[in-house]
């Protein structure tokens, strides 16, 4: 047997509705973890290679992961059209990240995490849901392939995870996210476009509303002294204006 190029499911056409979902999802985080490895709390002085496999990494690392849980062989692999699409973003965002030497802003990262966050959850649900499993289990894959890129880059920046500490609601976005897509989806018999434009808006919405006003996850109760030495967090309100008062 003449062994092949690319696969036999090479091609746009041969994705579906939820493929193309998954498609926009890789090649959105693709350009968000190519924007967080180039912004000064997680660059190393990365070569372009490096960089760009971090990009990577935020696009399709979690769809991979997401993939094997559920037993299936990842996505970029059948399709090359993932990777395509998410070096296009990588080369883009590089493009960005460092403009004739301006510094990196946070605004642009902020607004396009809050973007890209609903999709993988909604791929993740609906792929547990139809390999039979329960909604916990939908959900808790819904959050590991929306959230799980992230991890690799924090990891591999040397930085804690965004999933253990506040983060405008990262996990719960994509859990409520996760859980409203299989409800409207699952439960209510919703046509998959509309369930995924529901999700989609909401996710997106509670997110950038998060990031504005500043709201996080709780912390546990701790004594004055250990508070002390926190870093003070921005909204993404306080953010924006900083920047416009830079410019």
């Amino acid at each position: 047997m003449t062994p092949l190029i690319f696969s036999p499911e090479f091609g746009l056409f041969t994705l579906g509705t939820l493929g193309i979902i998954d498609l926009i999802a890789a090649t959105t985080n693709a350009f968000n973890g190519t924007l967080l490895a180039r912004s000064p709390s997680h660059y190393k002085h990365f070569t372009i290679i490096g960089v760009a496999l971090l990009g990577l990494a935020g696009g399709i690392g979690g769809g991979t992961l997401r993939d094997i849980l559920l037993n299936e062989v990842p996505a970029p692999l059948v399709n090359p059209w993932y990777v395509f699409f998410c070096v296009a973003a990588i080369l883009l965002a590089l493009l960005i990240a460092y403009n004739a030497g301006e510094k990196f802003r946070a605004g642009l990262l902020s607004f396009m995490t809050a973007f890209t966050l609903p999709w993988y959850a909604i791929v993740g649900a609906d792929k547990a849901m139809t390999h039979h499993l329960g909604y916990g289990a939908a959900i808790l894959i819904g959050v590991i392939g929306t959230t799980g890129g992230r991890w690799i880059i924090d990891l591999s920046c040397m930085k804690i995870p965004q999933q253990l500490v506040r983060g405008e609601f990262f996990v719960g976005t994509a859990a409520l996210t996760a859980l409203l897509y299989i409800v409207l989806r699952f439960s209510l018999g919703v046509d998959i476009v509309l369930a995924t434009a529901v999700a989609v808006l909401f996710g997106f919405g509670f997110r950038l509303l998060s990031l504005y006003m500043g709201w996080e996850e709780w912390e546990p109760s701790e004594p004055d002294e250990l508070r002390a030495g926190e870093k003070a967090h921005h909204s993404l309100s306080v953010d924006i204006h900083e920047e416009f008062e830079e410019r």
